[in-house]
């Protein structure tokens, strides 16, 4: 069985493609992928039966890269390697996934490698169940529909929440999705995270670059990733923003 190796740390690459040599049946497909982009390519040209896939990478993650396989007629099998993160690890107990906590040993690397499926967009969509639905505290990535499917979006690729009638407009590095959730759901769920500006605005705190006045009194706020453009900030909320930026 041809196994591809997936995963941004070098060490861990070597490590799984030394154990997957002392294993029987498995071959190990080279070269392997160092982040999401390479590990699409790699599978298009070699054709793997399983992918071993971390899921925290630079760019777009393990949790990205099996979206995209879920959107094919034949993926390969994954097996998701991870952390120890207490929440993600108790998201993959809840679900049928195949993962590995790192580092990895042998003896769960021969009986991952057995069990290995195909990822199914139900399952990924369970992993980024909201917190207060699992127990399990925040969301690692959101999930949205779109014509391609469900997308998974990171949250720490996530620049702002906009709220518009019956959607929320989630803005992100690569682009736009809408979301069929409540703001304040959300302002709950991530409210560390986040910071209100607005009625229907959500920023990123980590996103803040500056707040200026206009020469009308509006107050704007900056933020990195919008490529010089601004969002307004309520006069009820213009005080917590400011207390907010000197904390940062």
């Amino acid at each position: 069985m041809n196994v591809l190796i997936v995963d941004d740390e070098p060490q861990a690459r070597e490590r799984l493609s030394r154990m997957l040599g002392e294993l029987e049946g498995y071959t190990v497909l080279e070269p392997s992928a160092t982040n999401g982009e390479e590990a699409l390519a790699l599978i298009d040209s070699l054709k793997p039966e399983v992918v071993l896939l971390d899921i925290r990478m630079p760019g777009m993650d393990g949790l990205q890269v099996a979206a995209r396989l879920c959107e094919r007629e034949a993926p390969p099998a994954v097996v998701f390697c991870t952390g120890d993160d207490e929440f993600t690890v108790q998201a993959f107990k809840d679900s049928t996934l195949g993962h590995l906590l790192k580092p990895v040993q042998a003896d769960a690397l021969r009986d991952a490698l057995r069990k290995a499926e195909r990822p199914n967009r139900v399952q990924l969509a369970a992993l980024t169940r909201p917190g207060a639905e699992s127990g399990n505290g925040p969301r690692s990535h959101i999930s949205a529909r779109t014509r391609k499917g469900i997308e998974l979006i990171p949250i720490d690729q996530v620049i702002y929440f906009i709220a518009d009638h019956k959607y929320v407009t989630l803005r992100h590095e690569g682009g736009e999705v809408l979301l069929d959730e409540p703001l304040k759901a959300l302002e709950d769920e991530f409210g560390e995270r986040f910071v209100r500006i607005h009625r229907n605005a959500l920023v990123a705190r980590d996103r803040i670059e500056r707040l200026q006045r206009t020469p009308l009194g509006h107050f704007q706020l900056f933020l990195k990733g919008l490529n010089g453009d601004a969002l307004i900030v309520s006069r009820r909320h213009v005080a917590g923003v400011r207390k907010m930026m000197q904390q940062l």
